[in-house]
Parts: structure tokens; C-alpha cells; sequence
């Protein structure tokens, strides 16, 4: 395969060469002052790794299972909404993650819909927002197993937060004179960008499709997400309904604390991601590595625990694992590479993490993933954040 890139810092730069500065801004997407969005990178920096020098392993086996599906490596594509920075979009991200054999999680904002993209990767892992009525929600439901869905996630971890210090990016609701006259400034400084979707003779997709209801067209990105906001939030009783909606894999994306990582467990849930929503939420929370080994701890023997948050090399992924986490999600990461090269780019980040992933196996002298443990990495004191489950206070 072409190298297209060594690092996915290297594809985040090609990415913001090549995309319109909005477009750059709204993956970046950071709340607030970026104080999350900036810890979850760096925190894992604070995470030093111990190496061996003899008996090695010559060999390194990778794969594992996540909600029922054997994959190739313990990475898993995070679903991330409208991914109109490529015209394949999720496709592209879906034939990417099977030729690497591993899983996409797809979201409910996704520019594809589920039957497209279960047809070139039957390890779709569906995700849905709660929004609208409970009928609305299950025949969401009814129609990711119909496509096929290999798992559902229900994403929490979301607030609407939408103040940015940095200033948020206009996203257009639709293509009109308005939009193009707007836009038009920017995509004439990234030619490159604006070919591509020339090639395709339309304007990037702006309708999900996945939240359209019988009967109805596919609505625009901003309908739905406003059926969302005027959604009350739901119950754990809601949420255990869900959990009856949908009898297979369930993955509850978005905890944080040890208490409801408890309650998950509780009503059923087969598997929890750590996660803030890669700080595009509330921000001031700590990074998702720095709250996972308490939620490991208390619940990693009841359900699968995964990571989402900040991972940007195979070390991210090792440190992540040996703290409790059955496997990483990732989503900038492939999308920086989306943007560059399509399937080919995504294709190449996962192999960074792969190659990342089984040279820190190596040199930790472990013959499996399934190996590492807590005493494989160095974590200094002050660097967890645990949430007290008794008195609600949290302790550092």
C-alpha cells in the first residue's frame, strides 16, 4: 500500500491544507475554552510505558472481540454525524474499517444511510441519539436490525453545548444561492476540495437519512438535530426500555462516573464507552483515560468497557487497554485520514495504529492485547479522576 502519511498528526495537517477553514473547524469542534478537547490528547502523555529488553515475543496477536464481533485489532470506528468531508463519506470509512477488519460505528446523523453501509461492512455497530417519541425511536430500531446492524449504541454524553472561544463555524442548513455565495470564498481557496465533489456533480450532503420516518423524506441535518433538542432527555427507565427495544449488543456511549456506569450494568447494557464526546460537550470534565480505570474497576468484570477520547497512536490504544479498556474508539483520527484519501486515508490510520499497537506489544514483552495490565504502564499519582459513589464528591 502507498504511505500516505507516517502520523494522524501528519493527516490532520494535509486535512486542514486541503479542507475549507469551516469545515476544518467544525471536525475540531471543541467546546467552550477546549479545556476537555486538549486533555484528552495530552493526558495520555502523562501515562509513561515499561518495557522489557529479553524474551519477547516474535509474534503478536492483535485481535479481539468487541459486542460479539471478532476484529482484527482492538480499534473500533466512533460514529461521528454527516461525514460530507468526502462524497463517499461513511461508505468510504465502512469499506475502510472491513479491509481491516474491524468495526464502524455508524451514526444516526450519517450522511449514508445503514443499508449502504451494512452492505460493505456487516460489523455495523448502529448509534441513536434519544430523540422524538418512543415509537419514532423503535422504528428506528426496527429498521438498523432489518439492515442488518451487528449492534445498536445510544449515544448521552451531549449538551448542546455550543460556545467555542475559538468561534463556531457556520454549517449550512441547506444549498441555496445564500449558501453558495457565502461558502464560496472559502472552497475557491482549496481547489482540490471543490473538485472533488465537482467530479460528483452535487454539493455535499446535508440530509440524514437514517432519521428519516415512514413515509417522510430523509430531513436535513438541522431538523433533526432539533427533534433533538426538544427531546426530553431520558430516564433510566427510558433506558431500560431500550435495552428491551433492542435484545442484542447495546453500548451506552458517554459515561463518565462510576455511579452510572453501575446503573448501566444495572439495566442491561452489554457494554459502556468512557467518553466526553471528544470535549465537544461539557467542558471542564477530565479526559476519558483519566476517569477509565475506577469505571474499569468497578464494572469490567459485567460488562465491556471501551475508550473514546483523544487516541492519536497505537500507545494510546496500549495505555487505554492496560487500564481496564477492552478497545479504543476512534474519530478524529479517521476523519482527518477521510478527508485526505478517502477509504485509502482511513486504511492508512488504522495501519498507524495497528503498526503502533504491535511495536509497543513488543517492547512490553506481551504476546497478545489480551496480556497487558495495569503494571505495564507508570501512572503518576495525581493523574486519575474518580467519582465517589457514596458521597458524590469527586477525589483527585
Amino acid at each position: 500500500m502507498t504511505t500516505w502519511f507516517e502520523t494522524v498528526a501528519e493527516a490532520e495537517r494535509r486535512a486542514k491544507r486541503l479542507l475549507p477553514r469551516s469545515v476544518y473547524l467544525a471536525i475540531v469542534a471543541g467546546s467552550e475554552s477546549g479545556r476537555t478537547l486538549r486533555d484528552n490528547v495530552s493526558a495520555f502523555d502523562e501515562i509513561d510505558l515499561a518495557p522489557h529488553v529479553a524474551d519477547l515475543p516474535a509474534t503478536r496477536d492483535l485481535s479481539t472481540l468487541v459486542l460479539g464481533q471478532k476484529l482484527a485489532l482492538p480499534v473500533v470506528i466512533s460514529p461521528v454525524g454527516v461525514q460530507a468531508i468526502h462524497p463517499e463519506g461513511e461508505v468510504a470509512v465502512a469499506r475502510a474499517a472491513a479491509a481491516r477488519g474491524t468495526a464502524i460505528g455508524l451514526s444516526s446523523y450519517a450522511s449514508r444511510s445503514i443499508e449502504d453501509v451494512v452492505q460493505v461492512n456487516p460489523m455495523t455497530f448502529f448509534q441513536i441519539y434519544w430523540s422524538g417519541s418512543r415509537a419514532q425511536i423503535q422504528e428506528r430500531i426496527e429498521r438498523a436490525a432489518k439492515a442488518g446492524a451487528a449492534a445498536l449504541i445510544v449515544t448521552l454524553d451531549w449538551t448542546f453545548s455550543h460556545a467555542r472561544d475559538w468561534g463556531s463555524p457556520r454549517i449550512p442548513e441547506r444549498y441555496d444561492a445564500a449558501t453558495v455565495a457565502r461558502m464560496t470564498p472559502q472552497v475557491l481557496t482549496r481547489p482540490r476540495w471543490a473538485a472533488r465533489w465537482a467530479r460528483t456533480g452535487r454539493p455535499p450532503m446535508l440530509t440524514v437519512p437514517n432519521m428519516r420516518t415512514r413515509g417522510a423524506p430523509a430531513p436535513r441535518f438541522f431538523e433533526a438535530y432539533a427533534e433533538w433538542m426538544q427531546t426530553p432527555p431520558p430516564t433510566w427507565d427510558d433506558l431500560r426500555w431500550l435495552r428491551r427495544t433492542w435484545p442484542g449488543p447495546f453500548l451506552l456511549k458517554g459515561v463518565g462516573r462510576v455511579d452510572d456506569s453501575l446503573r448501566a450494568a444495572e439495566a442491561g447494557f452489554t457494554a459502556i464507552s468512557v467518553s466526553n464526546h471528544g470535549g465537544n460537550n461539557l467542558d471542564g470534565t477530565p479526559a476519558a483515560i483519566r476517569v477509565l480505570p475506577a469505571i474499569a474497576a468497578a464494572v469490567g468484570r459485567d460488562v465491556e468497557v471501551l475508550l473514546d477520547g483523544g487516541i492519536r497512536r497505537g500507545t494510546d490504544v496500549v495505555k487505554s487497554l492496560a487500564l481496564g479498556a477492552s478497545a479504543a474508539m476512534i474519530g478524529r483520527a479517521y476523519l482527518w485520514g477521510l478527508a485526505v484519501a478517502g477509504q485509502t486515508g482511513v486504511e492508512n490510520v488504522l495501519d498507524i495504529l495497528r503498526a503502533g499497537i504491535d511495536s509497543t506489544l513488543l517492547g512490553l514483552g506481551k504476546a497478545s492485547v489480551h496480556d497487558l495490565e495495569p503494571h505495564d504502564v507508570l501512572v503518576p499519582d495525581s493523574f486519575a479522576r474518580t467519582v465517589n459513589t457514596f458521597d458524590n464528591t469527586t477525589t483527585r
